[in-house]
């Protein structure tokens, strides 16, 4: 699975805009699936599943990845060619079905976010012992700031290359008191503030 996919096509958005086809992506980023598993999953249809899953196949967005026989039935498993995705340069005229997509897709990590946190350990939320981040064991912050745009995709850049040291410095090692980490990541300009008084970044 690769890391981006960038739709090039009006049908793939339209595909990925759809709710409960980005609750089935979002479900066959974590493993492979089969239609009957996701049924069950969704308490759906296994009719209305398949139909969602052969649009999602036809616009490349998720693939078979492994047949298995089960009964005399060939079982399909399904799962997504991309952690994320997003719209090609070409797609900017249909503006408002791109925000409808990214809106989607942002809702429905939240919810998955949402489910991580519900089914965590007690442990993973015990009270930090002092101010100091470096001592913390997770982190729930909200900011504001007013930034130019430019300013912004800098920090995007710079998240970005400190994950990728984070994984770098994690795979470094392997012992038994490695434990399992989510990270969760959202950022979009708004209209209205939800501080009396946003950070400022300086030009």
């Amino acid at each position: 699975m690769k890391q981006m996919m960038t739709l090039t096509t009006y049908e793939q958005l339209r595909a990925i805009s759809d709710p409960l086809r980005t609750k089935i992506l979002m479900k066959l980023l974590e493993k492979p699936y089969t239609g009957q598993q996701l049924s069950e999953q969704f308490d759906l249809s296994r009719a209305k599943i398949h139909y969602h899953l052969k649009e999602l196949e036809k616009n490349g967005l998720i693939e078979i990845v492994k047949r298995e026989e089960k009964n005399g039935i060939i079982q399909k498993f399904y799962q997504s060619v991309a952690r994320g995705f997003t719209p090609s340069v070409d797609l900017l005229p249909h503006s408002e079905e791109i925000g409808d997509a990214t809106r989607t897709i942002l809702y429905q990590m939240l919810a998955e976010t949402q489910n991580r946190v519900l089914s965590a350990p007690a442990e993973a939320f015990l009270n930090a012992p002092n101010e100091d981040p470096a001592d913390w064991n997770h982190l729930g912050s909200i900011w504001e700031i007013h930034a130019t745009e430019e300013q912004f995709r800098d920090f995007i850049k710079n998240f970005f290359a400190l994950v990728n040291q984070f994984k770098q410095q994690a795979n470094q090692h392997s012992n038994s008191k490695k434990k399992l980490y989510h990270l969760s990541a959202y950022g979009f300009e708004v209209e209205t503030p939800m501080f009396e008084d946003p950070l400022e970044i300086d030009d």
